[in-house]
């Protein structure tokens, strides 16, 4: 019995030895930082058709490995865009945005290889429709170019929005009734 007893402490040292090695932080992880970018104005207010709003604490942010400034997650514009619908007649279903990085000469810039476009879904179900005087919030956590990180290469952000307006109307309708003897 006193075999059973040294062999499971004997596992019981190993795993905690094995265990307490594995666990220490990685190098790397400490040695990340994350470089934020000031996009001025941080703030604007945005109108599409019968949509105004505001695209509000927009900044740029990117992960950069300490000491050898090699990127480890590439720039994302973050802030978030608030719609509402000005419209006394008309709902708006919001489908989809779409956003564009513009130079100083008017082109878009593209992202890199292997990033995906800088869009906008909004919910399909609840916070789509917005009825006349209604708005809406959506968080913006997109895609954003490195090239256009470079000093006065980008000039503005263009906000492409697809929504689908469909006539709004509330009617009220009378109907005659009365009321039997309660039993």
């Amino acid at each position: 019995m006193s075999k059973w007893i040294g062999l499971t402490v004997l596992a019981a040292a190993v795993a905690v030895m094995a265990l307490g090695c594995a666990q220490q932080p990685a190098a790397t992880a400490a040695g990340v930082e994350e470089k934020t970018y000031k996009v001025t104005p941080a703030s604007m207010t945005v109108k599409a058709g019968i949509l105004t709003g505001e695209v509000t604490e927009m900044k740029v942010t990117e992960r950069i490995e300490k000491g050898s400034d090699r990127v480890v997650s590439p720039a994302k514009l973050t802030g978030t865009l608030r719609l509402k619908n000005t419209s006394a007649n008309q709902t708006v279903r919001l489908v989809a945005g779409k956003i564009q990085y513009i130079d100083a000469q008017g082109q878009p810039i593209k992202l890199e290889e292997a990033r995906t476009e800088p869009t906008l879904r909004f919910p399909t179900y609840g916070n789509e429709r917005l009825d006349p005087g209604q708005d809406a919030t959506q968080s913006l956590d997109v895609e954003f170019p490195a090239e256009a990180l470079k000093a006065k290469r980008l000039k503005e952000i263009r906000l492409e929005l697809a929504y689908i307006p469909s006539p709004y109307r509330e009617e009220t309708v009378n109907f005659s009734v009365s009321i039997g003897e309660g039993k």
